[in-house]
């Protein structure tokens, strides 16, 4: 923790903060109320999912990419995405272990449940919610953060996925060959020897239009999917496991992530104020909801899936403030 630093404006726009992840998370509520009333059906889930993983993402990476002045140096192409592989594999690992050695005394009682729990507290919301909250509050930073979800994609194709499958497969293959993460490289490399400006007009503005769905899209299918699981699940004796998700998530890895990027700080210049904003906001991240769809994919425990979502989600309307309030505290930003 840096020394020197006045904690008196830790909380001083506080505010704002909370207004925006609460807008965040109302409008993952609306989502969940469409599928409640039949306007968001089941039906529909794949077809907009590829939608927004296809298209909308792509498009919403493509258009800050090819606008961003950050990529002329290499180190500004390739940390971010190293630091997302790496804090995401070790969050992966670190659940895992405590799964593993403590899972029958904190309420994991089988391998099935042990690995779900492993796979949801290890990665956070590294999309859906940050990116809103990038693009209100430190702008400047959402292009490292586009790239530093890139390698957060990697560590949950390879290692997240030899968790929850109990081996490694095509992890690598299906991560590399994503949409979001090919574009992403063939854009850095067009932006990077100034071949966007070859890109006319009418497709930027097409671009920037579709890009702009891709969130919202985004937030509202994870409401219907949260409402689907939850009418699933049974909350009987699940005190430990939320105590355990929340204090890993939210706690120990948040930690972690601060302490390391301070360290970088300190000892290289490879974490810039841009990058500290980006470890600041995925720290303060709760768990991801998209592996509760690989959970029920490979034949896991869902239970304990949505355990750790939701619980890590309802924290986090307290938690992510306070986390954000911190991190600019922490790094003087």
């Amino acid at each position: 923790m840096p020394r020197g630093v006045d904690a008196s404006p830790m909380f001083s726009d506080l505010w704002p903060i909370i207004s925006s992840v609460l807008g965040v998370f109302l409008v993952i509520g609306i989502g969940a109320t469409c599928r409640q009333t039949g306007w968001l059906t089941r039906e529909a889930d794949q077809s907009l999912a590829n939608l927004t993983a296809k298209v909308l993402l792509p498009a919403l990476f493509a258009n800050r990419i090819l606008a961003s002045d950050q990529l002329s140096e290499f180190s500004a192409a390739w940390f971010p995405p190293a630091f997302g592989f790496a804090s995401t594999a070790v969050g992966f690992l670190l659940a895992f272990g405590i799964a593993r050695s403590l899972g029958h005394w904190i309420g994991l009682d089988s391998d099935s449940k042990q690995r779900t729990f492993a796979l949801c507290v290890g990665i956070c919301n590294y999309g859906y919610i940050p990116l809103p909250l990038a693009q209100r509050f430190y702008p400047e930073a959402e292009v490292d953060l586009i790239l530093h979800n890139v390698g957060v994609d990697m560590a949950l194709w390879s290692v997240g996925i030899a968790i929850i499958a109990g081996a490694t497969g095509s992890g690598w293959r299906r991560s590399v060959l994503s949409a979001p993460v090919v574009t992403v490289v063939v854009t850095g490399l067009m932006r990077r020897f100034g071949l966007e400006t070859l890109v006319p007009h009418s497709c930027l503005s097409a671009i920037e239009m579709l890009g702009e769905c891709a969130i919202p899209m985004g937030l509202l299918l994870s409401g219907a999917i949260i409402v689907d699981y939850l009418r699933e699940t049974s909350w009987s004796g699940s005190g430990r496991v939320v105590c355990w998700a929340i204090g890993i998530r939210q706690f120990v890895l948040p930690l972690m992530m601060l302490a390391v990027a301070s360290l970088i700080a300190t000892f290289t210049s490879l974490m810039p104020l841009d990058m500290k904003q980006v470890v600041m906001l995925e720290a303060a991240m709760p768990a991801a909801v998209f592996p509760i769809v690989l959970v029920r994919l490979y034949g896991r425990d869902t239970s304990t899936a949505l355990r750790v979502v939701l619980s890590t989600s309802i924290a986090g309307l307290l938690l992510v403030p306070l986390w954000l309030g911190i991190g600019k505290w922490w790094f003087g930003v």
